[in-house]
């Protein structure tokens, strides 16, 4: 009942008259991102953050939900109309919608994803608004010791699990950790890794780190790929109104649903996300067809379209259970909403439900306005939103880098820092070439300086004694869980593999489309597992080249044989992107 009274109070703040103009800017912004291949919340976030300096914690924390949302709504509109994922979580939806989209009916896959993706928020909303509190609750109890074993959950499983391999994942963490010890030591005074440069003693800023691996390091890396050509975008034609036939309606509930309660379980898991809740979303339609419907699969069938949407907006209020409650990101969009709340000097964790309730619930109630604002948006709008992918590309990535510049400038108001960003942008585009995940980069600079005070102060109480770690029970029982979500981590990621090659091998037995050409493999088109964008076998833009463009899972102008990856949304490899990345652009 409390956490009801809590969350009326929320929306008493989220519903006065500039909140809800920030919540409509946020998503807005949210759609637009989404629907850009090459683009994703995260860089955007990281964008936007220097210029929200001026707000007040509460509105920023609301710009930036709807930003994550919108985002998430917004990748379906390019995987459906253009066959190129602009979200990894949306790389399943381009499998059936672009399908739909070739036959005539890309206004019912549009359709069926918005009213999905809006169900799906809104469940998992009510979910975490009742769920996350409990975790919290649980959570206030721990000491400095069961904090080092959350870090190391947290460490461990961002660095280990996002990213194709767990050794580039735990070296891209261990550069962040480098880079968060540069400046005073909190407890000496004394400078470290500064090199004698007065302008390291007081560390680098988190957010200009995160500009220059999210924007400038994105920007640099899909131009260096991308190829120029015209963008074929499949017309949308009728009212919006009519766009859903009943059948339509009939056979998208359940999905949606399915979707739903698939989805929130796995995005409240580390390392999960929505990538892994959307192919098992996918395969378990698949499964649970009969007869002709089934045989659609591949061809266009409007369930493969209703359960991964719907999957994929419950994920994303998943995340939010193991940030707020326990300071945990699980996405490079999460890790860059957790530096959002550290910018405003708000610690996210255990105590945020207690210390800072009114701002949690607003930001709680925003969703469920925010859900409801992208729905009235998402249908009418779509033209419009078709309009933004004719933004010729050299223009979007030159204001991103000119966003950045002054992005990183407005942090201290002083030039070393714009040149800082240059080096750590080159960084993060060798980083992607590579195959080298940038989030875990970002958590370990953002809980790294958590990390070192709390196992600072863990080892003062035992008197330097380093059993006291693992001694306590519930600490016992955080190393544990830790087992447990590595298993069925791993376990998940086989598994979409598994469908992944499933799927592949379906679609290239499907040769009844006209051409006699085998479609490409599915799993090119893979989505990272470091939650911030998909892969394929072309950049954005480019030209279509083989008889069945849209054949490929996610792939814009794909091809049966591997070739370089696409980034959208700030990341880079996919399923099968890691034998490809020392493959010239």
């Amino acid at each position: 009942m409390d956490n009801f009274m809590s969350l009326l109070e929320g929306f008493a703040v989220a519903a006065q008259p500039m909140y809800l103009l920030f919540a409509l800017g946020g998503v807005l912004v949210g759609t637009a991102v989404g629907v850009l291949p090459g683009i994703g919340p995260a860089m955007t976030v990281a964008l936007l953050m220097p210029l929200t300096y001026s707000l007040e914690p509460t509105a920023a924390i609301i710009v930036f939900a709807g930003i994550y949302y919108g985002g998430m709504y917004g990748g379906s509109t390019t995987s459906i109309l253009l066959n190129t994922p602009g979200e990894s979580s949306s790389i399943v939806t381009a499998l059936e919608g672009n399908k739909m989209a070739k036959a005539g009916r890309g206004a019912a896959a549009l359709a069926t994803a918005a009213v999905g993706s809006f169900i799906a928020g809104t469940i998992a909303t009510v979910l975490l608004s009742f769920v996350a509190p409990y975790v919290a609750a649980f959570a206030v109890q721990i000491g400095p010791v069961e904090y080092v074993a959350l870090m190391v959950v947290a460490f461990l499983t961002v660095g280990a699990l996002l990213g194709s391999s767990v050794l580039r994942g735990l070296a891209s963490l261990a550069l962040g950790l480098f880079i968060a010890t540069m400046g005073f030591d909190s407890l000496t005074a004394q400078q470290r890794y500064t090199f004698g440069s007065p302008f390291l003693a007081d560390g680098i800023d988190v957010v200009l780190v995160a500009v220059a691996l999210f924007a400038v390091g994105e920007a640099l890396y899909v131009a260096s790929r991308l190829r120029h050509g015209p963008i074929k975008v499949i017309p949308v034609t009728g009212g919006w109104t009519k766009w859903m036939r009943k059948e339509d309606w009939r056979r998208s509930w359940r999905p949606w649903l399915r979707g739903t309660f698939i989805g929130f379980p796995v995005g409240t898991i580390p390392a999960g996300g929505a990538d892994v809740a959307t192919f098992l979303s996918y395969a378990s339609e698949r499964k649970l067809a009969k007869g002709a419907r089934k045989k659609q699969f591949g061809k266009g069938a409007i369930e493969g379209v209703a359960g991964p949407e719907a999957a994929n907006n419950a994920a994303a209020a998943g995340v939010l259970v193991p940030l707020l409650t326990l300071g945990i990101p699980t996405t490079a969009t999460a890790a860059m909403l957790l530096v959002a709340f550290q910018r405003y000097q708000i610690p996210v964790g255990p105590q945020l439900f207690e210390n800072d309730s009114a701002l949690v619930w607003a930001l709680i109630a925003s969703l469920y306005v925010g859900n409801l604002m992208l729905l009235v948006l998402n249908l009418p709008l779509v033209g419009i939103w078709v309009k933004i992918l004719q933004i010729p590309r050299p223009y979007l990535y030159a204001g991103i880098l000119v966003f950045a510049a002054l992005g990183a400038f407005s942090v201290n108001f002083t030039p070393i820092d714009v040149i800082i960003l240059l080096i750590l942008g080159i960084l993060g585009f060798f980083m992607r070439r590579f195959g080298y995940p940038v989030a875990p980069m970002v958590v370990g600079l953002i809980l790294g300086p958590i990390f070192e005070n709390q196992l600072r102060r863990s080892l003062a109480i035992s008197q330097g004694d380093p059993v006291a770690l693992v001694s306590s029970p519930i600490a016992a029982v955080i190393y544990v869980v830790l087992i447990i979500i590595f298993v069925l981590s791993f376990w998940m990621r086989k598994r979409q593999s598994a469908l992944e090659a499933e799927t592949a091998a379906d679609l290239e037995d499907d040769v009844d489309d006209g051409t006699g050409t085998p479609r490409a493999s599915a799993a090119q088109g893979g989505p990272d597992a470091d939650g911030t964008s998909g892969t394929a076998s072309a950049a954005p833009g480019d030209p279509v080249e083989p008889a069945d463009p849209g054949a490929a899972a996610g792939v814009s102008g794909a091809e049966s044989t591997p070739g370089p990856d696409i980034v959208s949304g700030g990341a880079h490899s996919g399923a099968s992107s890691t034998k490809n990345r020392k493959e010239s652009p």
